[in-house]
């Protein structure tokens, strides 16, 4: 490893952790660190297509709001 000179294979074992989940760790945070992200994954891109139709049905319901107050106004005003 970068930092103590020592293999992946030995700091795994003095950590008692897995060779394979060490060097899994290791090889994220250095595709993060230089900017490797690798960006949605499938689970967070399908909620993020139902959270934007969400906020259009919500838009769209907010408006409805607005101009059903904005006649209910007018019509309690008498115009």
């Amino acid at each position: 490893m970068t930092e103590t000179g020592k293999s992946i294979a030995e700091v795994a074992r003095d950590l008692g952790v897995n060779e394979g989940t060490l060097g899994n760790w290791c090889a994220k945070a250095r595709a993060e660190r230089d900017g490797g992200n690798t960006g949605l994954s499938e689970d967070e891109r399908a909620e993020l297509t139902r959270l934007r139709r969400e906020n259009v049905e919500l838009r769209m319901q907010r408006d409805v709001l607005k101009r059903s107050t904005a006649l209910w106004v007018e019509e309690a005003m008498g115009r």
